[in-house]
């Protein structure tokens, strides 16, 4: 049946879905073509509220860790997850991010990454590209080249808030794009994370 899941569970974490805006369409996302992911039905017809979601989230208080990650870029919540991520600090519990990383494109009057110390403890940003046209062209910003660059800063910005900072990328990108994109974690002095294509 389908319905609006907000909170789902994977691999002994409990994730949050906000929303289904993304600034990007990825050639390679997991929600191409999909209603479901792992069974869970990911596409809302409503935007849930901060408290909502924290009612939603009282079954789940078992969980160590909540990942904001769904259907969308949750960036687009920014407000809910300041709000959601200060109510799970409250419960001692982890949290992650995983973004897009166009936080000053999505937030421009904000300083993310400033907001977020102390309510996020990892944020995990898709690099998936060594440049901003190979991001373009699999990523299809509708920020254009610009997408690239502003995840960059976001990147950077976490480290400098001192907030563990992950890349990643999809193995889709093949070989060559991947020991680019090491450097390029290098560089920034983050962790590069590798995943597996989701077919």
């Amino acid at each position: 049946m389908k319905n609006n899941t907000v909170v789902y569970t994977l691999n002994q974490k409990a994730y949050i879905n906000l929303t289904n805006r993304c600034s990007n369409r990825c050639d390679f996302c997991i929600r191409n073509g999909r209603e479901t992911f792992y069974d869970y039905y990911l596409w809302l017809d409503k935007e849930p509220s901060a408290s909502e979601v924290i009612k939603q989230l009282e079954p789940f208080l078992s969980y160590d860790e909540f990942v904001f990650c769904g259907f969308g870029e949750p960036l687009f919540r920014f407000d809910v997850i300041l709000e959601v991520a200060e109510y799970l600090k409250s419960k001692g519990k982890k949290t992650r991010l995983n973004t897009n990383g166009q936080a000053d494109l999505i937030l421009p009057q904000r300083d993310a990454a400033k907001e977020i110390k102390g309510l996020i403890d990892i944020v995990s940003i898709s690099l998936n590209a060594s440049d901003a046209e190979k991001y373009q062209s699999i990523c299809h910003c509708s920020f254009g080249v610009e997408g690239f660059y502003s995840m960059l800063r976001f990147a950077q910005s976490c480290k400098n808030q001192g907030i563990k900072t992950v890349l990643s990328v999809v193995d889709y990108i093949g070989q060559e794009e991947i020991e680019k994109a090491k450097k390029i974690a290098r560089k920034l002095g983050v962790e590069l994370r590798i995943r597996k294509y989701a077919k």
